[in-house]
């Protein structure tokens, strides 16, 4: 029997050899489990144009994406919508339901037929509850991807991540902002998760360099509104 979401995909899409049981959240688990989680997997298939989540709601899905490819953007309080990032067929999305209640802070619209694969939240409790093991391995590697960021980022200088945050800044002002005596300002609200996002980087790590940037006089933060002077665009 070949792959079933190469079954469901039937001839027109092209699925990646990438399969949920070989991502790193799941790494040395037994073969039992990983047929278990193969078994135990959802997989649908999204229309082009159709929501996988949508931004706001309870996130409660962790998927790989077998095939197609999703934008993920963001309303704003204008009701501006802003494309913060794409992903690929191979991508993996939603692994922080399994630490944090949260809602979705994007929209994630297929741009083509999509095939996912992957769990709810539910269902992958009811996995666990019969593989122990799996939720123990899980956590362990949650805790080694944690501590590889954290080496990752301790080797880079903040002031990488202040000039990575600093540009995105300057672009999302540039094409969304509007021009005043002060410089370009960004009127609509920022979360540190939405620059979390653009930039890849952990939110705690956004408001270190936010605070950077505010004392080096890049940015002008009021309130929600964001301002970078003129000088950052010279």
């Amino acid at each position: 029997m070949g792959c079933l979401c190469e079954q469901l995909a039937g001839k027109d899409l092209q699925v990646t050899t990438i399969c949920v049981g070989s991502l790193w959240i799941f790494e040395n688990l037994r073969p039992e489990e990983k047929n278990a989680l193969a078994e135990g997997a959802l997989r649908k298939v999204y229309d082009r144009g159709e929501a996988i989540f949508t931004q706001g709601d309870e996130a409660t899905q962790m998927f790989l994406l077998k095939a197609g490819r999703v934008k993920l953007s963001k309303i704003m309080e204008d009701g501006a919508e802003i494309t913060l990032d794409m992903r690929k067929a191979g991508d993996f999305l939603g692994e922080n339901m399994l630490s944090e209640d949260i809602q979705y802070p994007v929209t994630a619209w297929c741009l083509e037929k999509t095939l996912v694969c992957g769990f709810g939240k539910s269902g992958f409790e009811n996995i666990v509850l019969q593989y122990p093991n799996i939720g123990l391995q899980v956590i362990k590697n949650l805790s080694n991807r944690i501590n590889w960021l954290t080496t990752r980022m301790g080797g880079m200088s903040i002031t990488n991540l202040e000039e990575r945050l600093h540009r995105v800044l300057i672009s999302v002002a540039r094409e969304h902002g509007f021009s005043s005596p002060r410089g370009f300002v960004i009127h609509f609200p920022l979360t540190h998760e939405d620059l979390s996002f653009l930039v890849g980087a952990h939110r705690v790590s956004i408001t270190r360099a936010m605070k950077s940037l505010r004392e080096s006089g890049k940015i002008i933060q009021e309130g929600k509104t964001l301002t970078l002077p003129d000088a950052n665009f010279q």
